[in-house]
């Protein structure tokens, strides 16, 4: 899964940003061919239902088979390329780090550099910057961290990992209780869940 295969939409034209197009318009073209990738595995899938509360009698009707919930996984925590943080109320200083894990899927030597684009108010630190590949299907990770004040509800930020061939994108989305009023916010997560439920299907579908 990946944000490399999707046009960049400006938020100037809807206040909803992410929360109404996602992350950007899809470029088939790019999909063929991404350079990186972040893979989520069919446990992760699972992991992050029983997070949201799904009963083991759904789960069963997703994946064929009996499923128990040991292990729980937050939005948060899902191995998937976006990323998401609500301030505790508005216009509090907030604080959230993301772990993330990427797989080279472009040429065996690589250097990616991470290019984040911020507004003002925000700082987004990524630890470490750089990503140093030696061969295909190896893997790295990497620490994301959001610091700052929102000043409107919801604010877009975004973070591009560029090796000169590849550049693979990621929208950041900051917001807080004034955004959970609108529709958008609440379509957001249910196309989310949706997702990571074709993506289980994906799985399951192949196997």
């Amino acid at each position: 899964m990946t944000c490399v295969a999707a046009k960049q939409m400006s938020p100037t034209y809807n206040q909803d940003a992410e929360f109404a197009y996602g992350a950007g318009q899809i470029d088939p073209v790019k999909a063929v061919n991404p350079g990186m990738v972040y893979d989520a595995t069919e446990i992760d899938c699972i992991s992050f239902l029983c997070g949201l509360g799904y009963s083991q009698s759904v789960l069963q009707l997703i994946t064929e088979d009996v499923i128990s919930c040991f292990d729980t996984v937050s939005a948060r925590d899902l191995n998937y390329p976006s990323f998401v943080l609500k301030a505790p109320r508005p216009k509090h200083h907030l604080s959230g780090s993301f772990k993330r894990t990427v797989s080279n899927v472009g040429l065996p030597m690589s250097i990616y550099r991470a290019i984040v684009t911020v507004p003002k108010g925000l700082t987004v630190s990524v630890n470490p910057s750089v990503l140093s590949f030696t061969s295909l299907g190896e893997k790295k990770t990497y620490v994301l961290t959001i610091e700052g004040k929102l000043k409107k509800s919801i604010n877009s930020a975004s973070l591009v990992w560029d090796d000169g061939n590849f550049q693979v994108r990621s929208p950041i989305i900051i917001f807080d209780e004034r955004a959970e009023k609108g529709e958008s916010t609440k379509l957001y997560c249910i196309n989310f869940i949706y997702i990571v439920i074709f993506n289980l299907l994906f799985y399951i579908i192949i196997e």
